[in-house]
């Protein structure tokens, strides 16, 4: 990847709907140089796809919480694949330190959030859970 490179993931990532013309316009290149280094980052797979990111006001009414499990060893497959059976797990991030998976956990109530912390804790072969609420989001830099 180059500075041309860069500079496109930096607009798109602003503005994933900024059309190939008007990146081209504020990156002072041609359209075909846009659409082909698209292709290329996308065959690449340094874009995997262009989403929506919703706001606060989108995300209003929905608790968020990480939990941070420590697990048994050889029990990652089995764990994900139930993890996977949970509508309200968004993400789950295997890592390095004191616990071994990092869930991205939302639900619609106080209720509905403690329900699915309680059958994530209960799965087999999870040894410890520690769950953190998110209270607000004070910096959101992700593309």
């Amino acid at each position: 990847m180059d500075e041309l490179d860069r500079n496109i993931l930096g607009l798109l990532g602003a503005d994933a709907r900024m059309s190939v013309a008007t990146l081209a316009r504020r990156l002072k290149v041609a359209r075909s140089t846009i659409q082909a280094r698209l292709e290329r980052l996308e065959t690449g797979g340094i874009i995997a796809g262009y989403t929506l990111k919703l706001g606060e006001a989108a995300r209003e009414g929905r608790l968020r919480a990480s939990v941070l499990l420590t697990i048994e060893p050889r029990a990652q497959a089995g764990i994900l694949s139930r993890l996977k059976a949970i509508p309200e797990v968004e993400r789950v991030h295997s890592t390095s330190g004191r616990f071994d998976l990092l869930l991205q956990v939302a639900a619609t109530n106080t209720t509905v959030l403690d329900g699915v912390l309680d059958q994530i804790g209960a799965l087999t072969g999870v040894k410890s859970s520690e769950s953190l609420i998110h209270l607000s989001t004070r910096i959101d830099r992700a593309v």
